[in-house]
């Protein structure tokens, strides 16, 4: 009798961790037969604590990513969602676009003539500053007489263009051979296509950075919120640059072709 109730008493010792010394004391001058037990017990405990820790570390190590549900209903409450997927959208279908004008492997005036030149803050499509033909089927034309003071706008565009032009100036014109299609080519509009997925994706990310920041401001949302908020429009962000991802490889297949 005397042993199970000094059992009872220890385990209940156990749970009073800041009191354990002077209980355990105690409980080894009433019962001290049961100071084999005590050991023991205090032994599963700390193994249990510490298969406890690693479990975490297991769960907590690399893996495959989480997903993360998206609650359209909980995040309208704190964020424009609409704005947010289309500019995030946005973003992709610029890509997508510039891939079709700019990443071709024979380039033609048509993607020329579209070219986006920054000018003074504002974007022109070259065509509206210039006129434009072909000399023959190697070689495009820009005429720069109506806005000659662009030119120096317009070469830094087609440099950035990611379409491997070289132009030669005359005066007030511009001469564009347009490359042969040789694996060198094929492989340098490769990488073209990857810096344009790259700035399209710092695009979005920034988009996302910008959310958050808005969200860290409000001060009449809770911290769990705006936690689980942060994780979900993280998660958009992370959609839209993976279909940017998609477009990207198939693009470079198409490029590379058998080089």
């Amino acid at each position: 009798m005397l042993a199970k109730v000094g059992v009872q008493f220890f385990v209940l010792t156990s749970r009073l961790t800041p009191l354990r010394p002077a209980l355990g004391n105690l409980c080894r001058q009433q019962f001290p037969q049961m100071e084999a037990v005590t050991t023991a017990f205090w032994l599963q405990q700390t193994r249990g604590y510490a298969k406890g820790k690693d479990r975490k570390k297991e769960k907590g190590g690399k893996g495959k990513p989480v997903k993360v549900e998206i609650n359209e209903l909980q995040l309208r409450e704190l964020i424009n969602l609409d704005g947010l997927n289309a500019q995030m959208e946005k973003s992709v279908l610029q890509m997508k676009e510039d891939f079709i004008k700019n990443l071709s492997l024979r380039s033609t005036s048509g993607a020329i003539d579209t070219l986006r030149i920054k000018v003074d803050g504002a974007e022109h499509e070259l065509q509206e500053l210039a006129q434009i033909s072909r000399k023959n089927p190697k070689t495009i034309i820009v005429n720069m007489i109506a806005f000659p003071q662009t030119i120096p706008d317009v070469l830094r565009a087609i440099e950035k263009s990611g379409m491997n032009l070289n132009p030669q100036q005359d005066g007030t014109t511009l001469f564009i051979p347009i490359p042969k299609v040789t694996k060198e080519h094929r492989e340098h509009l490769s990488k073209n296509a990857k810096v344009l997925f790259i700035k399209y994706r710092d695009a979005i990310r920034d988009i996302q950075n910008s959310e958050i920041r808005k969200l860290k401001k409000q001060t009449d949302i809770g911290k769990d919120d705006v936690f689980a908020a942060q994780t979900q429009v993280t998660a958009i962000a992370d959609k839209y640059i993976a279909e940017a991802d998609k477009l990207l490889a198939s693009k470079q297949k198409e490029l590379l072709g058998d080089a």
